[in-house]
């Protein structure tokens, strides 16, 4: 081994870029792609002590794996970084200057609203090309049709097929980066042959979540094909690179397909959501310790993010798994950002948002510990909606002049009080005094 290399704390993670069968029996094999976490440093700093995902242990090479890292808050990753919206044609042609054969961008047409342009540049000018959208398909000829901007792009980088040339080198709108470049770089791109999609376990507006097996372990998949769904979707896949807690669902990778779309991997949760376990379950199955547990599961999860300066936004039973072994574990990080930052409130769940982030629409710890208090109803009335036998639209008004629900049939008054305290408090110090109360 050559070079020298910065050296890794103990708890690492890193992935294989080669395969290593290993010579010497205190070597640790692996293969191109396995997750690694490194145990500690070894007395030479080209190789380290590192564990599997099934816990052995062993030496490891070191440029031999690559350090996970989170994706860099503030980047704006794009699945079509040629992609330019509302541009002119003369915006374009400026676009595509100086002529370069090949080079290629996708804009919003001007003259057919819903419809795009593919614009490239050949041979000294500019040729525009007209994208028409029909019957959710996408074609230039009217001869072969595409499910989405990506195939068909992906499609005449291959081939020419009547285009002046074929697409070569993409004009990358200013201030993106493909997503597929920066999660190679980061350390979580993962491949498709090693993933098995095996049963639909979940629905979305997005697409699927389906059962997968990656290299021999369940995984859960979201599956996202739409355009513009899957470009929302990047930002929640970029947060969670940035998480690490035991409390919370664990992002394994991503998967970006020109032809198929997007897959997000994550650890299974073999119990599926909270609320629907709650339900499910109900009071003859599941007793005080177990309803405690899980507060305290979420309630460890929200204080990670808080000390990581994340703003999670939409937390509610429906929004936390249950593992095989009765873990709770907080998911869904699609409104996830760092704190403070404003938000289009059309999305957000009226029932779990604290009424000041609705009208002022600024989100802080404060919120989340709102959030969290109606979540702790949620637990301990079974998986109930919040503000029952009262209409959607009185519930801001309601609450903002004191309202508060009533305790849940069997509710420790303890756990009562700590609810009301959250809602009134929306502060640090409210999660800390969940902590201790229940505790005690």
């Amino acid at each position: 081994m050559s070079g020298m290399q910065a050296v890794w704390p103990s708890g690492t993670e890193c992935i294989a870029k080669y395969n290593f069968h290993g010579t010497a029996e205190q070597d640790l094999p692996f293969s191109k792609g396995d997750v690694l976490t490194i145990v500690a440093v070894t007395k030479d700093p080209n190789w380290y002590k590192a564990k599997n995902k099934v816990g052995r242990e062993g030496i490891i090479p070191a440029n031999y794996v690559q350090k996970r890292e989170g994706v860099k808050a503030g980047i704006k990753l794009s699945l079509m970084p040629w992609f330019h919206g509302k541009i002119t044609r003369e915006q374009a042609e400026r676009l595509l200057y100086p002529p370069e054969t090949g080079l290629f961008l996708v804009r919003e047409s001007t003259n057919y609203p819903g419809d795009y342009t593919l614009c490239v540049s050949c041979e000294g000018k500019v040729e525009h090309y007209r994208i028409i959208y029909s019957s959710s398909k996408l074609s230039i000829d009217e001869e072969v049709y595409f499910e989405n901007l990506m195939q068909l792009v992906e499609h005449y980088t291959t081939d020419a097929d009547g285009l002046c040339t074929r697409l070569i080198k993409p004009k990358v709108m200013e201030g993106t980066v493909a997503a597929q470049d920066e999660f190679s770089r980061s350390g979580w791109a993962l491949n498709m042959k090693d993933l098995k999609l095996l049963q639909i376990i979940g629905k979305g507006e997005f697409g699927d979540v389906m059962l997968g097996d990656y290299r021999g372990n369940k995984v859960a998949v979201k599956c996202i094909k739409n355009d513009a769904t899957a470009q929302a979707f990047l930002a929640e896949a970029s947060v969670m690179t940035q998480l690490r807690h035991s409390n919370l669902v664990q992002l394994l990778g991503v998967i970006v397909e020109e032809k198929s779309g997007l897959y997000i991997v994550t650890e299974y949760m073999a119990k599926g959501s909270l609320v629907d376990y709650l339900r499910s379950r109900g009071r003859s199955v599941l007793g005080a310790d177990c309803l405690l547990k899980f507060s305290l599961d979420v309630c460890e999860a929200m204080e990670y993010l808080e000390a990581n300066n994340f703003v999670h936004r939409d937390l509610a039973a429906r929004n936390v798994l249950v593992s095989e072994d009765n873990i709770a574990k907080v998911s869904d990080f699609g409104l996830t950002k760092e704190a403070s930052s404003t938000q289009d409130t059309g999305k957000l769940p009226v029932k779990w948002t604290a009424p000041e982030a609705l009208r002022e629409k600024k989100f802080s710890t404060k919120s989340d510990v709102w959030s969290f208090g109606i979540l702790l109803w949620e637990i301990y009335s079974f998986g109930r909606v919040p503000y029952p036998r009262i209409p959607l639209k009185d519930v801001v008004p309601r609450v903002e002049k004191g309202y508060k629900m009533d305790a849940p049939d069997g509710c420790p008054a303890i756990v009562y009080e700590v609810m009301k305290k959250l809602l009134d408090a929306g502060s640090r110090a409210s999660a800390v005094l969940l902590t201790s109360s229940v505790n005690s």
